[in-house]
Parts: C-alpha cells; sequence; structure tokens
C-alpha cells in the first residue's frame, strides 16, 4: 500500500542519534532523514479523504433505509397473507407461505451482501486513499532529503524527526483536491429494487 513508504517499527523510531536535527529550509520543507505522517489525520482532514469517507457514509445511510423499506413492505405482505388464511385451503396457504418464506431468504441474503459490500468498501478506503496521494509523499520525501517516513503510531519514541502530517493535508488538498474527475471515487453499494416495484 505504501510502496514509497518504509514502516522500519520501533527500532528505526528510537535512533534519536542517526536522524538529522530538523531545520526549517527556504522551501518551507524541513530537512530530516526521518518523517513521521498521521494517515488517520490525512484521510479525515483533507477533501479526498472526506470525500470517500462521506461517500460510504451515504451509502450505509441508503442501505439502512433500504432495509427498514423492506422490512415494512414484509411485515404487510405477511400480515395481509395472515387474513387471507381463513379463505384459503391448506395446501393454497401451503403454497404462498412457501413463496413468502423464499422471498424473504432471498432479500435477507441481497441484504447481507450488500453489508459485506460495504465493508469491504470500508476497508479498502485508506490504501485507496493512499494510492491516489502516494506521489505527493514521495514529493514530500524528496524535498526532505529524507529516507523514510512512518507511521506515526509505529513510533514509541523519537527525536530529530519531523512531523508532515500538516504540510501533506495542505498539498494534497492543493494538488489532489476532491479526488480524480475520471472515474469513481468508491464503488456505490446500490440496492436493488424489491420484487414487486
Amino acid at each position: 500500500m505504501w510502496r514509497s513508504l518504509a514502516f522500519a517499527g520501533f527500532l528505526l523510531a528510537l535512533l534519536g542519534g542517526g536522524a538529522a536535527p530538523v531545520a526549517a529550509q527556504p522551501t518551507g520543507v524541513v530537512q530530516s532523514d526521518i518523517l513521521i505522517l498521521d494517515p488517520e489525520r490525512l484521510l479525515n482532514e483533507t477533501l479526498y479523504g472526506r470525500r470517500l469517507l462521506e461517500g460510504i457514509q451515504e451509502d450505509r445511510e441508503t442501505l439502512v433505509a433500504h432495509n427498514r423499506r423492506i422490512e415494512a413492505e414484509l411485515e404487510d405482505e405477511e400480515q395481509a397473507l395472515t387474513e387471507r388464511r381463513p379463505s384459503l385451503s391448506a395446501a393454497e396457504f401451503r403454497d404462498l407461505a412457501d413463496t413468502f418464506d423464499r422471498k424473504v431468504q432471498q432479500l435477507r441474503q441481497n441484504s447481507e451482501r450488500m453489508s459485506r459490500d460495504l465493508e469491504r468498501q470500508r476497508e479498502i478506503a485508506p490504501a485507496q486513499f493512499m494510492r491516489v496521494i502516494e506521489p505527493v509523499l514521495a514529493d514530500i520525501l524528496s524535498d526532505s532529503g529524507g529516507v523514510v517516513i512512518m507511521d506515526v503510531r509505529a513510533v514509541l519514541l523519537g527525536s530529530g524527526v519531523a512531523d508532515i502530517t500538516d504540510l501533506a493535508i495542505e498539498r494534497v488538498n492543493a494538488q489532489i483536491g476532491e479526488g480524480p474527475e475520471n472515474g469513481p471515487t468508491r464503488n456505490t453499494v446500490t440496492p436493488p429494487k424489491s420484487p414487486g416495484d
């Protein structure tokens, strides 16, 4: 996921004496061998990251509304079938009940599939995000003269390292904005129409 980033772990973070002193340069980019980055902030505070997350939230709300509508329709259909029972023969009622049960099972399977798709979408969003912004991070790494960008969560203790999260957010917003113009930013989960629509 992070081809140009190396997660060296705690040992590298603890090499306080091995990192070049952090010093501001005319370019505005700090100079340091070791850079640290907060991926969660980057995803949540950039325009593109928020676009991805808001899209997933919209899909979740759409799916919840769909499931509630289907649930209400099934309750109405079940009630109607119950009310018809006195006028039906045992065989007729059994056939209708079996058909209804198959419909419920199919709708449940559809709902579970869409929920899995949505969860998978949520899980891959950070990787998708990083693929798009990776060139921006590579430029920061080059501008800083650094050799590694580390996830801030992997750093137990550090000295002489530079946090580039704010700079990365600024550059991603400036260079990428809300994300690629061509192609979807996510795989939208679209609930199917319920039987009878």
